[in-house]
């Protein structure tokens, strides 16, 4: 009897064995195919991203392509990227492109694009890019990105048109953008902390920028995940806040709803606030000397309309591109978007 239940045990103890091995390989063979199946979909997801499948008429290339990161990680490289708008005439190279993500979240992508790049525009707009770092993520569904958020460092480009002529270079130390769906809308916020503009043959550099903006699109979700055909043509929205502070002061806020007509032109009806007039006409007079005239006629109004203060709140109106102060007064026109 003792014999036989020493031999039971062990046939037991054996079956047990080759159990808990047989487990462990399944267990890493699913494993292994749910990794690839996510690493498949982080795939998608970026090229869906980078505009595959022509979605909203735009499409984009992943050079070598490869994955890797096995096991615990998703990884995805790319030693070029070229993305074309074949809508509104925009193309752009950029280097190399790494994304990555969990396996149990494929569709929350972390990534990270080296400069620099080049984009060119069928309107004779060509830039040239680089920086210190960019670092963006990408929460995508079904039909494309849901939201995203990019951050640069170290932003540098130079602009040039072959069509006027002007060539003007930019730089900022730190930029944000942020954009999601919210329901039907569209919503954007943008910062710009220290930017510099140099423009061509002007006497001296702009003065340091930092600005921000807080946008939303109305029934305008689709341009995100590439549902929307229609682009900004026909848009409405809301300009919650728009900033612009050069210093010392020196801050314009401007706010309102607006809407952009088929061609492009905007109307809408805007509250210009405008904090130490004195200085700002100061400033601008300096980076424009030939534009005095007209900036110390500017700021006699603003001052009048401020009973001699340096504050001034007032309206501006926008009509089909026609911009006016206090619904009067012509101040000039805002090209086509």
């Amino acid at each position: 009897m003792a014999a036989s239940s020493q031999t039971g045990t062990s046939s037991t103890g054996k079956r047990m064995w080759l159990f808990g091995i047989a487990l462990i390989v399944i267990i890493a063979a699913l494993y292994t195919g749910g990794w690839y199946y996510a690493a498949a979909a982080l795939k998608t997801n970026v090229m869906r991203a980078l505009g595959d499948k022509n979605a909203a008429g735009i499409t984009g290339q992943c050079s070598d392509l490869s994955l890797q990161g096995f096991p615990f990680r998703i990884g995805l490289s790319c030693s070029k990227v070229d993305i074309d708008d074949h809508v509104n005439g925009v193309s752009g190279s950029f280097d190399d492109l790494n994304a990555s993500a969990h396996v149990y979240a494929p569709g929350n992508i972390s990534w990270n694009l080296n400069s620099p790049a080049e984009i060119r525009t069928a309107q004779g707009l060509s830039v040239s890019a680089e920086w210190k770092d960019l670092q963006s993520t990408l929460i995508t569904k079904g039909n494309g990105i849901e939201e995203g958020r990019t951050v640069i460092e170290g932003l540098k480009a130079g602009i040039a048109s072959s069509f006027t002529g002007q060539n003007f270079d930019v730089s900022a130390d730190h930029t944000e953008i942020h954009v999601r769906q919210n329901g039907p809308n569209l919503e954007a916020t943008v910062g710009v902390e220290k930017s510099n503009t140099v423009i061509k043959d002007f006497p001296q550099p702009l003065p340091t920028l930092s600005a921000s903006a807080d946008i939303t699109l109305a029934d305008k979700a689709g341009l995100l995940d590439g549902s929307d055909k229609g682009g900004l043509l026909g848009a409405s929205g809301t300009l919650h806040r728009v900033v612009a502070d050069i210093g010392d002061g020196r801050v314009m806020t401007l706010s309102g709803p607006f809407s952009i007509d088929d061609q492009g032109l905007v109307s809408g009806q805007f509250k210009l606030e405008i904090e130490q007039i004195g200085p700002w006409r100061d400033s601008l007079k300096q980076t424009i000397p030939a534009a005095k005239h007209i900036i110390d006629s500017a700021s006699k109004i603003l001052k009048a309309l401020a009973a001699g203060g340096d504050k001034v709140s007032v309206d501006l109106t926008a009509d089909h591109g026609n911009v006016f102060l206090s619904g009067f007064i012509p101040l000039g026109q805002i090209p086509p978007i």
